[in-house]
């Protein structure tokens, strides 16, 4: 974008009685560029993940159908406890789906019984698929949503996404399979809602670094039980309803002030 069009964008939106931002980061950038910060609203911009924490809530209470699911998936596919990764969204270039790849071969002769499940679509398939060959670490699953993706991450114990981080932040929470990332500059707003060491690990934009933080993760139980138990707890922050209620709330305040 250029200066004149970046002048002419903060005009305005200055010119607006209210401004709804996806992140706090959102918030800070109009309220540096001139837009008064007692008229911002922040909403925490997340998907409807009711499902998928709700099924993964019950794929660890034994009797359950959900608990029968992921006991029937782990053998199926031949899972090993603590050595399972997960990808879940497009097959594209923003999702450094080589970079993944490489990764996993590199974690697969570094921890035996290593595997990682990739579900989703994408001009970049054909990588995923060519990789998942017989007993391989990768296992391509085509593309799965819903109550299908709770039970992946109910068997994974991380979600490994090299590439742009966005609404998958949200989906790591409600599945308790905390993310691995890297401080690449293109991730989408929601990536502020990772914080490195507490409910993710953001690493140096290096492959090596990266398989290194995943090998490293995965042969710590204790830290990757905190990070997935961060996960659970930020879970109830980021919901399709509170984002709802904030949105109605700002539409409020700004009515009420031009009332």
């Amino acid at each position: 974008m250029s200066r004149f069009q970046e002048a002419a964008k903060d005009v305005v939106t200055r010119r607006a009685n209210w401004f709804f931002a996806y992140t706090e980061g959102g918030a800070a950038h109009a309220s540096s560029r001139g837009f008064p910060v007692d008229r911002i609203t922040v909403l925490r911009n997340c998907v409807d993940t009711t499902e998928l924490a709700v099924t993964r809530s019950r794929a660890e209470i034994p009797g359950t159908p959900e608990h029968a699911e992921a006991a029937e998936l782990r053998k199926r596919l031949r899972l090993v406890p603590g050595r399972t990764a997960l990808f879940v969204g497009g097959l594209d270039a923003p999702k450094r789906i080589p970079l993944l790849l490489d990764c996993a071969r590199h974690l697969a002769a570094a921890l035996p019984g290593f595997r990682l499940l990739v579900t989703g679509d994408g001009a970049d398939r054909h990588l995923v698929e060519a990789a998942s060959v017989a007993d391989g670490p990768v296992v391509a699953l085509g593309h799965h949503s819903g109550r299908r993706v709770a039970l992946l991450g109910a068997v994974s114990d991380v979600m490994l996404m090299p590439g742009r981080v966005g609404l998958c932040a949200v989906d790591s929470f409600a599945l308790r399979t905390p993310v691995v990332t890297t401080n690449w500059p293109w991730h989408a707003p929601e990536f502020e809602y990772l914080e490195n060491g507490r409910n993710a690990v953001v690493t140096p934009d290096d492959p090596a670094a990266y398989a290194a933080a995943v090998q490293e993760l995965l042969n710590d139980r204790p830290r990757l039980a905190s990070l997935r138990e961060a996960c659970r707890r930020e879970s109830v922050n980021y919901t399709i309803d509170g984002m709802a209620a904030r949105f109605c709330n700002g539409l409020l305040e700004m009515l009420e002030r031009e009332a």
